[in-house]
C-alpha cells in the first residue's frame, strides 16, 4: 500500500525533494530493488491484449518472468546495477492487512465471476487485476531467473523495503527502487521510482531525496514517520476524517503522534460530555404540558395534522472536525516496527554481480517455460559486462 498521500505532500510542501531523471543519467549507480513489490507490479501490468497474465502452453503464469527478464535487462543496458531484495516473513503488526487484503481478493473474485456473465471486458479485466497475488512459486521462480542472469539476490529477514533501506544507509548501493513510499519511512536516503516501468510509457525515473524532504517538511525523522502513519501505512488502518492536509497541519501543531493523539481524543471526550442525553433530547412523557404547548381554545381538532418536527440529531462522540480515533490504534507498535526493522546489517551482506548463464536461461526460460529461444538469447548477451 505505502504511504497514502506522501507523493503530493511532498510535491507542494517539499518540492525540491524530488527530481526527474532519464534512466541513461543513472549510469553506474548501484541501486537495491523491492523484488516483491516489482512481482506484484509485473503481475498486474504485463498482460496479453485481453487483459489476461501471460501464461506458457502448459497454463502456467509466465508474467512476472518476462518483467523481470526485460525490464532487468534494461537497466543493465543504461549501466545500472541493480540487487534485487524479497520480502522474508511479515512483521506480526501486518498481520490484519493481509487478512483484509484476502478477504477483498476474495470479494473481487467473485465479482469477477460476476462481470464474465454480464459484464465489459473492461470489468473482467479491473476485477482480475484486484485478485492478483504473488505466491511462493512466484518469489522462487524470479530468484531462480535472477541468479541466472548474474544478479544479486537478497531475502530479507522482513520487509524488503527496510532491507533496501538497509543497503543504502550502509552506502551499499546509491539508492533504493520502489514504487513504495515507505521505503522512505524506514529511512532509505534516496528513492528511485518508476526504474522498472516499460521503456514504452517512456516515464522519467523519480528521484525522491529524502533529507530534502524532512527540510522542506520543517520535520525530524521521528515526525516524519509519525506523519507517515497518520496518513495511512500497512501497519494500521488510517484514522478516518484525517486527510494528507489535516494530518501535516496536526503533526505541526502537536509535535508528534503522541500529542496528536491526546489532543483528538481530548476533543472526542468534550464532545461526548456536551452531546444531550436521551432524556434530554426526547423529553419526559409524564410531564405536565407547558402553556405553551397546550392547544389553544380557537384551535379546530378537525385540523389537518402538523407535520412532526424532525428529531434532534445526537452527538456521536467524534472528535474535532468528526474525526474519531479507534481504541485500539497501536501507532507505537507501527513506529517501531520503521524505526528498529528486522534487517541483516549491510556490511554483513556481498553484492556480485557476473555473467549471465545463457544456458542455464534457456534450459528455464525456454525449455521449462516456452519462452522464445532466439530472443533470451539475444537478450542474455546484453547482460555481458
Amino acid at each position: 500500500m505505502g504511504i497514502k498521500g506522501l507523493t503530493a505532500l511532498l510535491s507542494e510542501h517539499a518540492p525540491d525533494s524530488i527530481k526527474e531523471h532519464e534512466i541513461k543519467t543513472l549510469f553506474g549507480r548501484k541501486v537495491a530493488i523491492d523484488a516483491s513489490m516489482t512481482i506484484y507490479q509485473f503481475l498486474i501490468a504485463v498482460r496479453q491484449r485481453d487483459g489476461e497474465m501471460l501464461t506458457n502452453n502448459a497454463g502456467e503464469t509466465t508474467s512476472h518472468l518476462m518483467g523481470f527478464f526485460y525490464r532487468t535487462i534494461r537497466i543493465v543496458e543504461n549501466g545500472i546495477k541493480p540487487a534485487y531484495v524479497f520480502d522474508g516473513k511479515p512483521p506480526e503488526m501486518k498481520q490484519g492487512v493481509l487478512s483484509k487484503r484476502y478477504e477483498k481478493r476474495a470479494e473481487a473474485k467473485e465479482e469477477g465471476e460476476e462481470a464474465k456473465e454480464v459484464g465489459t471486458v473492461e470489468d473482467m479485466d479491473k476485477f482480475s487485476r484486484r485478485t492478483v497475488k504473488v505466491t511462493r512459486e512466484h518469489n522462487e521462480e524470479c530468484r531462480r531467473l535472477l541468479k541466472l542472469m548474474g544478479i544479486p539476490v537478497i531475502v530479507a529477514p522482513s520487509e524488503a523495503a527496510a532491507q533496501c533501506a538497509e543497503l543504502a544507509r550502509g552506502g551499499r548501493v546509491y539508492a533504493v527502487g520502489s514504487e513504495d513510499m515507505d521505503t522512505l519511512t524506514f529511512s532509505a536516503p534516496i528513492l528511485f521510482r518508476h526504474l522498472t516501468f516499460s521503456e514504452a510509457k517512456k516515464q522519467p525515473i523519480s528521484e525522491i531525496n529524502l533529507q530534502a524532504a524532512l527540510d522542506g517538511l520543517d520535520m525530524n525523522m521521528s515526525q516524519f514517520i509519525d506523519l507517515c502513519i497518520l496518513l495511512g501505512c500497512d501497519y494500521l488502518e488510517p484514522i478516518k476524517g484525517v486527510g494528507p492536509k489535516s494530518a501535516l497541519k496536526l503533526i505541526r501543531e502537536h509535535g508528534g503522534l503522541k500529542g496528536v493523539i491526546k489532543h483528538l481524543r481530548g476533543k472526542s471526550a468534550e464532545k461526548a460530555a456536551a452531546a444531550p442525553s436521551d432524556e434530554e433530547e426526547v423529553g419526559d412523557p409524564l410531564a405536565p404540558t407547558s402553556d405553551a404547548e397546550k392547544p389553544s381554545d380557537d384551535e379546530d381538532d378537525d385540523d389537518e395534522p402538523k407535520p412532526k418536527p424532525k428529531p434532534k440529531k445526537k452527538g456521536k462522540g467524534k472528535g474535532k472536525g468528526g474525526i474519531t480515533v479507534p481504541e485500539e490504534w497501536p501507532w507505537e507498535g507501527a513506529k517501531k516496527v520503521f524505526q528498529k526493522p528486522d534487517v541483516t546489517p549491510a556490511d554483513e551482506i556481498e553484492l556480485e554481480w557476473t555473467n549471465p548463464d545463457v544456458d542455464g536461461l534457456v534450459q528455464f526460460l525456454v525449455t521449462e517455460k516456452g519462452f522464445n529461444e532466439e530472443r533470451v538469447r539475444r537478450g542474455a548477451d546484453k547482460l555481458f559486462a
